[in-house]
C-alpha cells in the first residue's frame, strides 16, 4: 500500500490524518491510497456575451479530475467556501458497504453547509474505466462535476491495444443568469423548469456561438496516434449525439464497464453517462470539428423547448499546412429527433464479458424479486381549499404514480441506521396501482394525478432482482429517461417500444452478454428490463438522470439488509457526517463505532 498526496496544502492532511490513519486499518485497501482537496466557491465565469457568478470546485469548469489505479482507496476532503448547502455523489464509485460516502443529499447525508468541511471516502472495488463526481444537491451539480478516471490495476493493462494518450471530454449545460433562481422561481410559480442555453465542451460553447471564436476547445493530435477519449454528458437534462468529423470511432466502455468494441460514425450518450472511445488520427493533416447536438424525445411540437445550438471544438492536427476558414463539421451527425440513429447505436451495446473481465447476469431462476415500475408525468393533486387556489396545477413526475420528496431535518440513511421512525415507509409498490395502454398519450384523472410520498423498498441480502421500467405517455410527456441506481452496476438484460409484453418479450432477453452500466436509457414510449444482485447493504437512491424531473419527484431508494457476516453488513458511520441543521437536534456520531445496526 502506498499513500499519494494529490491535495495542494498539507493543512487538510494534517486536520484529519489522524481519523484517516485509524480509517485505513480497516478499510479494504488493495491500491494506493489518495487525497484530494476540493475547495467549493463561487466565481465569475463569461459565456454567450454575458458574465456570472456561479458555484466551482477548486476554481475551475469543469471541476478537478480524480485519476487513479482500480482498486485504489481515495479521500476527498470537500471544504465549503461557498453560500450554498450542498453534498458530492461519486457516480460509478459502487462504494461497497460504505453509503455514508455516496452523497445524495438527505437520502446517504445531509448537505455540507456554508464554512463546514466533509471528508468523502471513495472504496474502489470492480470499476475500471472513465467515472464522474457531481453535487447532489438541487441545481448546483451544473457546473460541479468532473471525470474520474479509474485505470487498471497495477501489473494489468487494458483488454485494446494500449491508446497513445487519453483526452477527457466532458459535455455539460450552460444556463444564463442565476441558474438557481430561476428554477426557484419556475417551482414557486409551478412553471416548467429552465432550458439550457447552450451546451459545452470542456467548458466552452464553440465558435459557431456569439462571443465564443476565442475560447473555443482546442485539441492538438499527432497523425497515426491512437487516443481514448473519455467522455462525461454531464449535461442536466439532455442526450447527446456526438462525432467527429470524417473520423470514426471505436466505443471500448461505459459508466466504468468494458464492452465489446463498437465501430461507429457516432455516438449517443444519455445524461449521465460515461463512455470511452478509441479514435485514430488517420486523416489528412486539418482541423476538424468535434461537435454534439442535442438527441429530442421531446414531442414534435415542442422544438422551441429545447437547446438546439449545437457545440463544437477543434481537433487541430500538428503539421505544417493551410489551416482552413472553418473545420468541417461531422456529416454523419444524426439530426434531432433520429429515432434509428438511436437504436442503431444503443441496441448494439454489450459487455465485454471475457474471463478477465467476467460478468454474472441473474438468471430466471435465480429472481427472487420482480418489480415493474412505470416512469410518468404528472400533476399532484390540488390541496387548495377553493377552486380559485387550484388554478395552476403543479408538475410532477413519478415512479410507480408515487412522487419522491426529500426530508429536511434527517437523511434516510441515518434513520434506518439509528432506527428512527416516521421519516420513510418501506411500501414502495412492486407494481403501478392501475394498468392500462401505457404507451398511449393519457390525460384521465387516474393516471395524471399523482401524490406525494417517501416509499422506499427493502430488500434481502443477495437477492437477485429484476425491474422492469414502463414508460409512459401519461400528459403526452413520453421521453427518453436516463435510469441511475446507486451503489450498483446493473445489467440492461432487455429493451425495446410499446408495452411491455411478460410473455414474449423475456424471451428476447440477453443473459450471455448485456451491457453492465450503472445509468441507462428507457426509451420514449417503451421499455427498459434490468437485473442486479443486492449484495450491496445499505441505502441507495436511484432516480432518473434529467434533473427537471429528478426535481419533480421521479425517484425512490432500496434498502438492502446486512448479510449474515461481519464483511457482508453496511460498514459503521464515520464520527463526523454533518448535521441536517444547526437546530435539528440530531447528535453527531461520535460514538457511532460502538452502534449496532437496527435490522429492519
Amino acid at each position: 500500500m502506498r499513500l499519494q498526496f494529490n491535495c495542494p496544502t498539507m493543512s487538510t492532511v494534517t486536520l484529519i490524518f489522524l481519523f484517516l490513519m485509524v480509517e485505513l486499518f480497516f478499510s479494504p485497501v488493495q491500491g494506493e491510497v489518495h487525497f484530494y482537496d476540493f475547495v467549493v466557491t463561487e466565481r465569475n465565469f463569461t459565456r454567450l456575451c454575458e458574465t456570472k457568478s456561479m458555484l466551482v470546485v477548486n476554481d475551475a469548469f469543469p471541476g478537478p479530475e480524480i485519476r487513479v489505479h482500480k482498486g485504489d482507496l481515495v479521500y476527498v476532503n470537500v471544504q465549503n467556501k461557498a453560500d450554498y448547502s450542498l453534498t458530492l455523489h461519486w457516480h460509478g464509485i459502487l462504494q461497497p458497504r460504505n453509503p455514508w460516502s455516496d452523497g445524495p443529499e438527505y437520502v446517504t447525508q445531509c448537505p455540507i453547509q456554508p464554512g463546514t468541511n466533509f471528508t468523502y471516502e471513495l472504496v474502489l472495488s470492480t470499476e475500471e474505466g472513465t467515472v464522474w463526481w457531481h453535487a447532489h444537491s438541487d441545481w448546483t451539480r451544473a457546473s460541479v462535476h468532473g471525470v474520474i478516471v479509474i485505470l487498471p490495476a497495477v501489473g494489468t493493462t487494458f483488454p485494446f491495444p494500449e491508446p497513445d494518450e487519453d483526452e477527457v471530454i466532458v459535455l455539460a449545460s450552460w444556463y444564463k443568469g442565476n441558474l438557481q433562481s430561476r428554477v426557484d422561481m419556475a417551482m414557486a410559480e409551478k412553471n416548467t423548469l429552465p432550458d439550457s442555453d447552450a451546451f459545452t465542451i470542456n467548458g466552452q460553447p464553440g465558435d459557431l456561438i456569439p462571443c465564443s471564436a476565442d475560447s473555443t476547445y482546442r485539441w492538438k493530435v499527432e497523425y497515426g496516434k491512437t487516443y481514448l477519449l473519455r467522455i462525461l454528458n454531464a449535461n442536466m437534462d439532455e442526450d447527446l449525439f456526438f462525432g467527429i468529423a470524417e473520423h470514426n470511432l471505436t466505443m471500448v466502455g461505459m459508466d466504468g464497464s468494458y464492452t465489446k468494441p463498437l465501430d461507429t460514425a457516432y455516438i449517443m450518450i444519455s445524461a449521465g453517462q460515461t463512455m470511452d472511445v478509441l479514435l485514430t488520427a488517420n486523416q489528412s493533416l486539418g482541423h476538424y470539428y468535434m461537435a454534439a447536438r442535442h438527441f429530442a424525445t421531446e414531442n414534435m411540437d415542442e422544438l422551441v423547448l429545447f437547446d438546439h445550438f449545437n457545440v463544437t471544438a477543434i481537433v487541430e492536427y500538428n503539421g505544417n499546412y493551410t489551416y482552413p476558414t472553418y473545420p468541417s463539421l461531422p456529416s454523419t451527425l444524426p439530426m434531432y429527433f433520429d429515432i434509428q440513429s438511436y437504436k442503431d447505436f444503443i441496441f448494439q451495446i454489450r459487455s465485454l464479458a471475457t474471463p478477465e473481465h467476467p460478468i454474472s447476469v441473474p438468471q430466471d431462476s435465480d429472481i427472487t424479486t420482480r418489480m415493474f415500475i412505470t416512469t410518468s408525468m404528472n400533476s399532484l393533486y390540488c390541496s387548495g381549499d377553493s377552486d380559485s387556489s387550484c388554478q395552476n396545477i403543479q408538475i410532477t413526475s413519478s415512479v410507480n404514480n408515487i412522487s419522491w420528496f426529500n426530508p429536511s431535518d434527517i437523511d434516510i440513511l441515518q434513520a434506518y441506521y439509528r432506527n428512527i421512525s416516521g421519516t420513510y415507509t418501506t411500501d414502495f409498490p412492486d407494481y403501478p396501482p392501475t394498468f392500462y395502454n401505457f404507451t398511449e398519450e393519457s390525460m384521465s384523472v387516474d393516471t395524471m394525478l399523482t401524490v406525494q410520498g417517501r416509499k422506499v423498498k427493502v430488500l434481502e441480502y443477495n437477492e437477485s432482482v429484476e425491474i422492469v421500467f414502463q414508460g409512459t405517455d401519461v400528459l403526452a410527456g413520453s421521453i427518453n429517461h436516463p435510469m441511475h441506481l446507486h451503489g450498483y452496476t446493473f445489467y440492461v438484460v432487455g429493451q425495446g417500444f410499446g408495452n411491455f409484453d411478460n410473455v414474449t418479450d423475456p424471451k428476447s432477453f440477453n443473459l450471455v452478454d448485456p451491457p453492465e452500466v450503472v445509468t441507462f436509457g428507457v426509451p420514449k414510449k417503451g421499455w427498459m428490463a434490468i437485473r442486479f444482485t443486492a449484495n450491496n447493504p445499505g441505502v441507495w437512491f436511484w432516480h432518473c438522470h434529467l434533473e427537471r424531473h429528478m426535481t419533480w419527484g421521479m425517484e425512490s431508494a432500496f434498502i438492502v439488509k446486512n448479510g449474515p457476516t461481519t464483511e457482508t453488513s453496511m460498514r459503521p458511520p464515520p464520527a463526523y457526517m454533518p448535521l441536517c441543521s444547526s437546530d435539528s437536534g440530531i447528535q453527531n456520531f461520535h460514538d457511532s463505532a460502538e452502534k449496532k445496526m437496527e435490522y429492519t
